[in-house]
Parts: structure tokens; sequence; C-alpha cells
């Protein structure tokens, strides 16, 4: 049964980064969201923070935190657990 989290994260991010050649499903759980895998690049990245920080209340506070949390789908939902209140994340 796929996560749900990670689920909703790549949805997030086709829909927040405007991908409109990719879909949720084309996105790798652990290959690298910028530069190579995705290919997103700084601007991508800073838009995806702000879209996570308001989804699920979360705060990334510097470029190397965002660089690590940003590193694949699996290392973003690590780090969306360990911060956000339960009550965002999906059941």
């Amino acid at each position: 049964m796929p996560d749900p989290l990670i689920a909703r994260l790549k949805r997030l991010i086709v829909d927040a980064l405007k991908l409109e050649d990719i879909s949720p499903d084309d996105i790798p759980d652990n290959e690298p969201l910028i530069g190579a895998g995705l290919n997103l690049d700084s601007i991508d990245a800073l838009e995806l923070v702000v879209q996570l920080e308001r989804e699920f209340g979360i705060k990334i506070s510097n470029s190397e935190e965002s660089r690590s949390a940003l590193a694949t789908i699996e290392k973003l939902a690590a780090f969306i657990r360990q911060r956000a209140d339960p009550a965002r994340l999906p059941g």
C-alpha cells in the first residue's frame, strides 16, 4: 500500500511547480529532486519550500536544511514527519 504522505508530496510537487510533463507516479521515491532526477532548480526549491511550509505548518530555516530535506521524496517525508503537527499529515 502506498505511503499517503509520499503520494501527497508527489501531487504537491507536480501542482505547485506546474510540472506539465510529469505525473506524481513518475517521481521516484529515492532519486534526487534538485539537480539530477527531477532537475528542479533553486527557484523551484524555494517555491516548493513555501508550499510545504503552508501545507504542513513546518519551517525550513536555511538553505542547508532545505537541501537536506529536498534531497529525495523519502527524505522529505521523513523531515515532515519529524516536524509537522500529526493532525496535518495524511492518514
